[in-house]
Order: structure tokens, then C-alpha cells, then sequence
């Protein structure tokens, strides 16, 4: 993955497994913290990041036309930004990525679900709020 430096904007290379790490920008050598807001991701993306993550993974299973989910992203926004360094979250678009829908059987959306150590920990349809996303990423660590 290719994050951006928030002091100097040069792009650095974080693999899978330290997103939720903080890292040393290596041009400018300021602080790279970890990932604190969601990570838009197609199925190739989630299942190398499900595989190597060290951390619990929140991910949003949405689509564009989806009013419930366009009321959910602000929650988990807060939630990314909370759980920084703890859980990584992830937004699926459900549209673009329906293979990955399928293999979750997830049948309305918003759903949300936690991975942990590359497995499917938990899941929930329904608009959840900041505190309950945090809640189930943390519960199912």
C-alpha cells in the first residue's frame, strides 16, 4: 500500500502486515503514524491485507446509492481514527467487488464485519455508530 506522508506528502510503500504501525517517512524522515482513516479496497486488496494483518480488521461492505451507508461513513471515519494503531478499517464496495459480497454472504448493506488472524470473527448487518464498530473490533481482537 501507498500511504502519504502528512508532513511532506511523498508517497511511502507500508506493507500489509504495518499499516496499523507507525513508520518513519523515508524521505523526510518525520513520523508515518499509523492508518487511522478507512482504506477503500477491491478483493485483491482485502485478501492480502486479511492475510497479513496483525491487527483486527473492521470492514464496511457498502455502495454509493446505499442512503443508510452514506450514513454510516461518517461513523466509521470516527471509528478508523479511534481505533488507529489497534484495528484496521476497510471499505468494500459492494458493487464493484460482488465476489467478495458473496464469499461473506452479505446480503444487505450496510454489513459490517471483523476479521481476525484472517478469519471472519463477527458480522452485522445495519447501521452501527462509532462506539459500537469500535466495541465489535475491539471485542473480537
Amino acid at each position: 500500500m501507498i500511504r502519504p506522508c502528512p508532513h511532506c506528502g511523498k508517497g511511502n510503500r507500508v506493507p500489509p502486515q504495518h499499516l496499523a504501525d507507525t513508520g518513519r517517512c523515508g524521505a523526510c524522515k518525520q513520523a508515518l503514524p499509523p492508518l487511522a482513516e478507512p482504506l477503500d479496497v477491491d478483493t485483491a486488496q482485502f485478501d492480502e491485507i486479511n492475510r497479513q494483518a496483525r491487527v483486527p480488521l473492521l470492514v464496511d461492505f457498502w455502495a454509493p446509492w446505499c442512503g443508510p451507508c452514506k450514513a454510516a461513513a461518517p461513523e466509521v471515519a470516527r471509528a478508523a481514527a479511534s481505533l488507529a494503531g489497534r484495528a484496521i478499517v476497510l471499505k468494500v464496495n459492494s458493487d464493484e467487488n460482488p465476489q467478495l459480497s458473496s464469499r461473506y454472504q452479505v446480503r444487505s448493506i450496510p454489513n459490517f464485519a471483523v476479521f481476525r488472524r484472517g478469519e471472519l470473527a463477527w458480522q452485522q448487518p445495519g447501521l452501527l455508530r462509532q462506539h459500537e464498530l469500535e466495541q465489535a473490533a475491539l471485542a473480537h481482537a
